[in-house]
């Protein structure tokens, strides 16, 4: 007997909205990461927009709006791995201007191999391993919030609103800075810092992946703020005449703090996230397998078997067909910079390698931290260096085009990344609310490629307007793209012997040790465990992010005591409502601030400079926090 019938989901006023809001999202997303250096999820931001747009129809469900979600994230997705990599091209002289062909098709290629790698992982990862995937979980609050009203809707509404207040005041008139640090110098030049980001959104993904992961996010930035930049400063810095200079000139400790952070001990975190992604692979290869296997098996079994809608992937077959497909015109992309047919070859099949791995380390990460804090930088960075050694191997002298041609594979890999770990966010949403798995990977190739096609007009329009990389007379406001800068600096290190191999090197020791406590750990059946993912991507962050994670994860823990048992199961659910909310006012607010900044070019354009000291900042999430506490404990 088959399974009660779905309600509507790929209905044409839910496929058209999904369309539109992947390119609004797509174009604002890749203003702020070059702007700022980072993007906002936009999946919580794209559900509240759709219910909002839909009740204005007659007949519209939960499962259209989550059909909606699933389809706009993608554009914010794309915009990541594109603006991330590509701009790379620019700063290192190889593109004038971004090309519309090769733009699309190296993005939508990448993003629909994202996708399709991300299926048989979906099985694997929400339903048996049964992971948090922060943004999917608050995403599918809102979707029920605000499917059922009442009072969910009431803590999601107040939230919000706290949510988009703080970031307007904060990012937008900027009358307190966005970070409360502060660092000094003790003797000679050892450095100590403490910080933490003023994010209510970054406190909620705390709060939601719970304490034992936000403290191994923490453990992994006070590996690198608490250790290494202090034994850095110590004992390594007269090694370094650049950072030896910076300090000699009166640099404050809080600005070489930073330094040494982005030019050194960051990439312990490459290192660590390395040995990690190789680990998770084969950790999680049982599960790949079978996964796959079972996607094989699916079309067979499902005339003789009950049928459930809601476990229902994309037939497995069509996933490798699909692969293979798009292989092919990457390797023809690869072999016209080349030109040469076995250098083209070897780099296709580092692309699959590392886009199928990456792409599973992404997943798996957005399950621990979410997806706006994905470190697909740091996956695309060990991808470009990987592939810049072989390439200099392999073309020996004449490797003019080699930093080019990595960054060409490294643009497949993290377009890849990023949409996979959102890809999984959004199955997480949809197996929370009952959704049919295929139609959402169907839509999500479909917003990849709604994206896609309006990346290299946006992008050009942007590279005209401002200018990309570094600031010159020319271009005074210039647009930094810090990641972009990273990758082009890696392309270059690796071929000119620039690169600080000692810190890989180190930070694959330091994932190594942690893989052995987590395999203890596991052999005693202890109730926390250590996945080095976690570390290494407090690694890889600024201290002040991993801060704000665990303070949400101490609230959680806190809260988890007080509303223990049957009678508080509302609690937790408002408590979940109200960190969804702030996620989402935040998110949103960031969005819609990218609207004057662009119209105007300045992005200074509401900007009042209050001076506001940090600490009343400090005082503002230390009440948002509060009341997250409250509501989370508060007997319905």
């Amino acid at each position: 007997m088959l399974t009660s019938q779905p309600l509507p989901q790929l209905t044409l006023k839910a496929v058209v909205l999904g369309l539109i809001l992947s390119m609004i999202l797509a174009g604002a997303n890749a203003y702020l990461g070059l702007f700022a250096g980072m993007t906002v999820s936009a999946s919580i931001p794209a559900a509240v927009i759709s219910m909002a747009v839909l009740r204005l129809f007659k007949n519209s469900n939960i499962l259209e709006n989550n059909i909606v979600q699933t389809a706009a994230s993608a554009g914010e997705s794309l915009a990541a791995g594109v603006i991330f990599t590509m701009p790379a091209l620019i700063i290192l002289g190889y593109w004038n201007v971004f090309d519309y062909l090769w733009v699309t098709m190296i993005a939508g290629l990448g993003g629909l191999l994202g996708v399709l790698f991300t299926i048989p992982l979906r099985r694997s990862l929400i339903v048996e391993e049964k992971l948090a995937y922060p943004e999917g979980t608050a995403t599918a609050e809102v979707l029920k919030a605000g499917s059922a009203g009442g009072q969910g809707a009431k803590f999601l509404a107040i939230a919000g609103l706290l949510g988009a207040a703080t970031k307007l005041v904060e990012t937008g008139l900027r009358l307190w800075s966005g970070t409360a640090q502060a660092a000094t110098y003790l003797g000679t030049s050892t450095i100590a810092y403490v910080g933490m980001n003023l994010s209510p959104a970054l406190v909620s993904v705390g709060y939601i992946v719970g304490l034992n992961i936000a403290v191994l996010v923490f453990l992994g930035g006070a590996i690198s703020w608490y250790v290494a930049i202090p034994i850095y400063s110590t004992l390594l810095l007269d090694g370094n005449p650049a950072l030896a200079a910076e300090f000699a000139a009166g640099m404050s400790a809080t600005d070489l703090a930073f330094s040494i952070w982005t030019s050194q001990i960051r990439y312990l975190g490459v290192g660590a996230m390395l040995v990690g992604g190789i680990w998770a692979l084969v950790s999680m290869r049982g599960s790949l397998v079978s996964g796959v296997a079972s996607g094989l098996r699916a079309d067979r079994a499902a005339s003789a078997n009950p049928y459930d809608h809601t476990q229902h992937d994309t037939p497995m077959k069509l996933v490798l067909v699909g692969i293979a497909l798009f292989i092919v015109p990457i390797f023809v992309i690869y072999e016209s910079i080349v030109a040469n047919v076995g250098v083209a070859l070897a780099m296709t099949v580092i692309m699959v390698i590392a886009g199928f791995l990456f792409s599973s380390v992404a997943a798996y990460m957005a399950g621990l931290v979410g997806s706006s804090n994905n470190p697909i930088s740091g996956i695309t960075i060990a991808t470009i260096l990987f592939t810049s050694l072989l390439l200099l191997w392999l073309m020996g002298g004449d490797a003019s085009n080699g930093p080019a041609a990595a960054i060409m594979v490294g643009a497949v890999v993290c377009c890849a990344a990023a949409i996979a770990g959102d890809n999984l966010q959004d199955l997480k949403a949809g197996y929370i609310v009952g959704a049919t798995p295929w139609k959402q990977q169907v839509m999500q190739g479909v917003g990849v490629v709604s994206a896609v096609l309006v990346m290299a007009p946006i992008l050009n329009l942007l590279l005209q307007a401002y200018g990309i990389g570094a600031r010159s007379p020319e271009h005074p406001n210039a647009l930094l793209a810090p990641q972009a800068t990273l990758m082009a600096s890696v392309a270059e290190g690796v071929f000119g012997a620039g690169l600080p191999w000692g810190m890989v090197a180190a930070g694959a020791g330091i994932g190594a040790g942690i893989i052995a406590v987590d395999e203890y750990l596991k052999t005693t059946d202890a109730a926390w465990r250590a996945p080095v993912l976690a570390v290494a991507v407090g690694i890889y962050l600024p201290l002040e992010l991993s801060v704000a994670i665990l303070l949400g994860g101490l609230v959680a823990y806190a809260a988890s005591g007080r509303a223990a048992g049957d009678a508080d199961s509302a609690a937790k659910s408002h408590g979940m409502l109200f960190a969804a909310g702030l996620i989402t006012g935040e998110a949103l607010i960031g969005i819609f601030m990218a609207i004057p900044i662009v119209l105007t070019g300045d992005p200074n354009v509401i900007a009042i400079d209050g001076g506001v000291p940090s600490i009343v900042g400090l005082l503002v999430i230390g009440a948002i926090t509060a009341l997250l506490y409250r509501v989370a404990t508060k007997r319905s």
